[in-house]
């Protein structure tokens, strides 16, 4: 697994992700509208071809590949193509992680037409990935990188398209090990709950925590 480092200023930082974030949204948006639209035919036949007239101007010059992880020098991130949190990933949702004191790691997001499975619900499998991506969050918390080992969910009841919250947090540990747990809620409650397994590379140089659980969520 390899990042990349890009030697950037901090302004250049900022005017990129000025740049790229509103042209994500408004994808983001297009691709809302193209599943909702009831608009006439020849609305759609003017719309494909302004669409199809865009993609060809941008890929006019692009890269090979994926975008990969890329950070700046002073441990900026930009995991710009990520697609749980990219910034210019119209199909992330994306979410915004917040870390707790203790550890907990939280996030309110909303998932529209596009993340649908069963009529109106979200497709577990976008769950699964949301989930995968929280519990890494809150695996990395104490500042010692990890990877998903295993991750086991259990679908309790069909989660609603709409408001969304996530948490999840380390529950134990052992050696390079860490069990973390979480969980997606609606407003009544738990929809989705996952329990993960996260693993410590065994190249990592830092100071492992001592071996302790920690309250369930």
């Amino acid at each position: 697994m390899e990042f990349t480092l890009e030697d950037i200023s901090t302004q250049e930082f900022e005017r990129r992700r000025a740049l790229y974030g509103p042209l994500t949204e408004s994808v983001r948006e297009l691709i809302d509208a193209v599943i909702r639209t009831e608009t006439d035919e020849d609305i759609i036949r003017d719309a494909h071809g302004q669409i199809s007239s865009v993609v060809e101007s941008l890929r006019a010059k692009q890269i090979d590949g994926a975008f990969g992880v890329r950070h700046t020098a002073d441990l900026k991130g930009m995991p710009w193509g990520n697609a749980v949190i990219g910034l210019r990933n119209a199909v992330a949702p994306p979410l915004h992680t917040t870390r707790h004191d203790d550890g907990l790691i939280t996030t309110d997001f909303t998932l529209g037409a596009a993340y649908e499975g069963p009529p109106g619900c979200v497709h577990g499998g976008v769950c699964a990935m949301i989930l995968d991506h929280v519990l890494g969050q809150a695996g990395s918390a104490d500042d010692v990188p990890c990877y998903t080992g295993t991750l086991t969910t259990k679908y309790l009841r069909p989660t609603p398209l709409g408001r969304l919250r996530a948490e999840a947090i380390i529950v134990n540990r052992d050696g390079r090990k860490k069990i973390v747990r979480g969980a997606i809620s609606d407003a009544s409650g738990e929809t989705v709950t996952a329990e993960g397994v996260f693993i410590v590379p065994k190249d990592w140089a830092g100071v492992m925590p001592e071996a302790a659980g920690t309250p369930d969520p």
